[in-house]
């Protein structure tokens, strides 16, 4: 299995696994929600939706392997994460990034990908990009509370911009402590473009996804925040690993990640349940 725990299905690949096993050999699970598993769902899936998931992850089978989906690959990332980190099968996890809309033939718009993180960078300057980063999610964030400020994930979005200022705040002190005559934090922070989002994405080619009117539903707005917040989960995680020097503060802020995602989460069940 991957190093993350759970495996990454392209649509190909995912044809190819259904043709060549039994159907007792997988179960396909649907992690939306109940409004959207009954407008369409793949043929076979079992409904599960993500927020129950936590509760229910020992009605999984242990002996077949566990395939997720949603709608684009937010919640099914985050579900694989999960039940692959609670090791409730001794078989495969594997995720569907694509979701319904690759099902469908629909066609996901590619995020540029770019090294954020190049290990050669001094430690000021690992720093710095670590501030930017989180500045891009904290603009992410702020972009949602100014044009849904009536909605009811507001709260939670209002929450998660503070807490990426608060962790370009946490990253700032170990800095400010590599640099003579470091300006104050609040200047500092107004003055980072955060044009690029923690998992490598330009921070304009998202906010453009959300100009559409499927991805500025409430629910799919939640869906995007995740695959953002599960991407800063990893990279953080990965450079922990990679750099003894910022180890501590990467695996706080990587900690701290998967806790917005929590967040996030927790928030679905209150949406309204139209489906665009």
């Amino acid at each position: 299995m991957e190093e993350k725990g759970f495996i990454n299905l392209d649509f190909e690949a995912f044809t190819k696994l259904r043709e060549e096993k039994k159907e007792k050999e997988y179960l396909l699970i649907d992690v939306r929600q109940t409004s959207e598993y009954r407008a369409g769902h793949i043929p076979g899936a079992l409904l599960m939706p993500v927020s129950e998931l936590q509760t229910r992850l020992y009605e999984l089978p242990a002996d077949r392997d566990l395939i997720f989906y949603c709608h684009s690959g937010g919640r099914s990332t985050f579900a694989s994460d999960l039940v692959s980190e609670a090791e409730v099968t001794e078989k495969n996890v594997y995720n569907l990034p694509g979701g319904i809309m690759t099902w469908e033939g629909k066609t996901l718009a590619d995020f540029p990908r770019v090294q954020v993180f190049d290990k050669k960078r001094s430690l000021p300057e690992l720093l710095m990009t670590a501030m930017e980063l989180e500045k891009g999610a904290f603009r992410f964030y702020r972009y949602i509370t100014d044009h849904h400020a009536g909605a009811d994930f507001f709260p939670v979005m209002e929450q998660l911009s503070k807490a990426e200022e608060a962790h370009a705040k946490s990253v700032y002190q170990y800095w400010k402590e590599t640099q003579n005559g470091a300006p104050d934090f609040e200047s500092l922070f107004a003055d980072l473009r955060g044009n690029i989002l923690e998992g490598g994405e330009q921070l304009e080619t998202v906010l453009e996804k959300l100009k559409t009117a499927e991805s500025a539903s409430p629910l799919h707005i939640i869906e995007l925040a995740l695959d953002i917040e599960y991407r800063a989960y990893d990279l953080y995680r990965t450079i922990a690993e990679q750099k003894e020097e910022v180890k501590d503060i990467f695996l706080h802020i990587a900690q701290a990640e998967k806790g917005h995602m929590k967040m996030l989460i927790k928030a679905i069940p209150s949406l309204p349940q139209n489906i665009p």
